[in-house]
């Protein structure tokens, strides 16, 4: 249920409601909005709610259906806006992050990097863990790729995102990222979420390649829940009958999401398409569907790649698609950046 405070409550009532529930059994989560402070008391026990509406300073007691709470709007109504480096994603922000699917080497990783740094890219993305389909195929490397990511996103003045696919795991990617990114095969890994929880960087959730949108919701809840409020979507299209595209794009989930949850929702074209000529329409489609930001693969070469070189883009192809999205931007009163 969610306990609405008065406007202008002080913080020693807020305090005491707080204890209350918490002496009750339950957790208390807290959304500060401009006119209202809203308590989410999340727990399995039964409280009668009249007790909560008769504590000083209590305005209304909402008991919620949905089985997502701190995600939803009736918990924040305001759009949670998530800044990293400088880029902000929600609320009308749209940012974007982009890099080779895979790190390689250094300098495949400098490289891409350099050329990315010029159209202002301030997040870069690169894979050192790969959750890959066929046990023969190029896993990652690691920490080492971790170390490369860092090293070189610390020469370009950028910030890092990286997947990290087990618990053990997380130390050592807290100490390199900057955004912790979960892969779709790993949306429903209930441990993995409750232990990212814990943590206070961002997380970046992509969408379980079968998963419906309650689905997706509920593993963000499971984060949230956990104390961490920096969760990102990310739409990266799901697994249906059609097979001339990787997958299919969803990107009536935007406008869907947006309207239940507070959350940023983010799109990957290069995942949800396959091909590198499909990456541009779609990253426009995105955008003009109300995308809080985009994660497209670039690469330097991408005949040369490792892995996903099909959907990489060139950094020249990438370069004019991102003076196509700033064009774009300005028509959608949206802040690009």
């Amino acid at each position: 249920m969610l306990i609405v405070m008065q406007s202008q409550v002080s913080e020693d009532k807020i305090q005491k409601v707080i204890e209350f529930i918490k002496q009750k059994g339950f957790d208390a989560h807290i959304s500060r909005g401009a006119d209202h402070t809203v308590i989410g008391c999340v727990g399995r026990k039964v409280i009668d709610k009249r007790d909560i509406e008769l504590l000083d300073g209590v305005k209304e007691v909402i008991r919620i259906t949905s089985p997502y709470k701190l995600v939803s709007r009736v918990f924040k109504p305001d759009d949670t806006i998530i800044e990293v480096n400088g880029i902000k994603f929600g609320g009308k922000n749209t940012g974007m992050i982009a890099g080779p699917c895979t790190v390689e080497t250094y300098e495949q990783m400098d490289a891409t990097a350099e050329k990315l740094s010029r159209c202002n890219v301030k997040i870069l993305r690169g894979g050192a863990f790969k959750p890959r389909t066929s046990p023969y195929a190029f896993q990652g490397l690691g920490e080492e790729g971790l170390k490369i990511l860092r090293d070189v996103a610390d020469k370009y003045n950028m910030a890092v995102t990286s997947e990290v696919m087990e618990v053990n795991q997380i130390p050592m990617f807290l100490k390199y990222v900057d955004i912790l990114q979960v892969g779709a095969r790993n949306m429903q890994n209930f441990n993995l979420l409750k232990s990212l929880g814990e943590t206070r960087k961002p997380v970046m959730l992509k969408r379980g390649l079968s998963a419906t949108i309650e689905e997706w919701l509920m593993s963000a809840e499971y984060i949230m829940s956990g104390g961490n409020r920096q969760v990102i979507l990310c739409e990266r299209g799901i697994r249906t009958f059609e097979h001339i595209t990787r997958n299919t794009l969803d990107l009536s989930a935007i406008p869907v999401v947006q309207k239940i949850s507070h959350l940023p929702v983010i799109v990957d074209p290069s995942h949800a398409t396959g091909l590198r000529d499909k990456v541009a329409p779609m990253s426009k489609a995105a955008l003009a569907a109300g995308a809080d930001g985009l994660i497209i693969e670039v690469h330097y070469n991408p005949e040369t790649a490792l892995c996903d070189g099909a959907q990489s883009l060139y950094p020249e192809e990438f370069a004019q698609l991102y003076n196509e999205l700033k064009e774009l931007s300005i028509v959608l009163k949206i802040n690009f950046n």
